[in-house]
């Protein structure tokens, strides 16, 4: 197929108010709609009436399609990324305490200079190259405690207690996953009640999820393209609740979190203000890949 130039006109928001009701969208509120398409954008919102269409090659919608049914979803969207972001937070700094916790008690302070703990080479690693970033994080990073500790010591890394605050989620993810010993993965993914297997393979999903809330993406109906390993033999109330027909949905994340959550941050709401924004908004929970009766389910109670 040969490409053509691109030759339609930006539209003012009136204009495009105009071409939404023309394709059949019902818009009651006007100043409405002008306000929110002024302020997310056309092609932002796009994303979430995308279900609605009911012919997508000319952009017509179903019938009785409104405005304010695609601002919910937008809203809603932007509500479960709040949430997400607070619960991997959360996981992220229970994840670093343990990685440096559970090694340093057996290897030392310093065990991220010992190269024959590591994969030396793998897929996107290099021990070598992670290293190298590590010594110009440290070297470059402004927070005191980092630079107090560099300037007193003489290893080329500060405590690993000390390096995994300031470690992205990815970076750990990936010195977690090149450990050459499964015992020594298994050391923190025990702790969680995880095999090592599932707890590598969920923070490299996990760090995608981040990303994507990170930088305002859509998340609500989102098929991942980075899927993590579901477990099958703990922990049990996981196992119970996942939904292993829908995993490349975002469900099976949320069960992780919500059992991550549960060891980490006893005594949270995170899961009821999960069930609360469900009932404050009209989703199809089924887009997410959630079952019908997830409510019902271990993890959930």
């Amino acid at each position: 197929m040969s490409k053509v130039c691109y030759s339609k006109p930006a539209l003012t928001l009136q204009e495009q108010v105009e071409q939404l009701r023309n394709r059949g969208m019902v818009i009651a509120d006007e100043p409405l709609a002008i306000h929110y398409l002024g302020h997310l954008n056309y092609y932002r919102l796009a994303a979430y009436w995308l279900p609605f269409e009911a012919d997508h090659q000319n952009h017509t919608f179903i019938a009785g399609t409104t405005f304010e049914q695609i601002l919910d979803r937008y809203v809603f969207d932007r509500e479960l990324r709040l949430l997400l972001i607070d619960a991997i937070e959360r996981v992220e700094v229970a994840l670093r305490t343990q990685f440096a916790y559970q090694l340093s008690h057996v290897y030392g302070a310093h065990f991220l200079l010992q190269s024959g703990l590591f994969q030396a080479q793998g897929r996107n690693w290099s021990y070598l190259a992670s290293l190298n970033q590590l010594v110009s994080d440290v070297a470059n990073s402004r927070e005191r405690f980092i630079s107090h500790l560099n300037n007193k010591y003489s290893e080329p890394l500060p405590p690993v207690w000390a390096v995994v605050e300031i470690m992205t989620l990815g970076q750990l993810s990936k010195w977690y996953a090149n450990l050459t010993g499964g015992a020594d993965r298994n050391r923190v993914a025990h702790h969680f009640d995880f095999d090592e297997v599932t707890l590598v393979s969920f923070m490299h999903h996990l760090a995608v999820v981040r990303n994507y809330c990170a930088h305002h993406s859509r998340v609500w109906n989102r098929d991942f393209t980075f899927t993590f390993k579901l477990p099958k033999h703990r922990p049990g109330t996981v196992i119970a609740s996942l939904n292993r027909s829908a995993p490349k949905k975002l469900y099976n994340t949320l069960v992780l979190l919500a059992c991550l959550l549960d060891q980490i941050s006893p005594g949270h709401h995170w899961k009821q203000r999960l069930k609360h924004l469900f009932n404050d908004h009209s989703i199809p929970e089924q887009e997410m890949g959630f079952p019908a009766n997830w409510q019902q389910l271990p993890i959930w109670q």
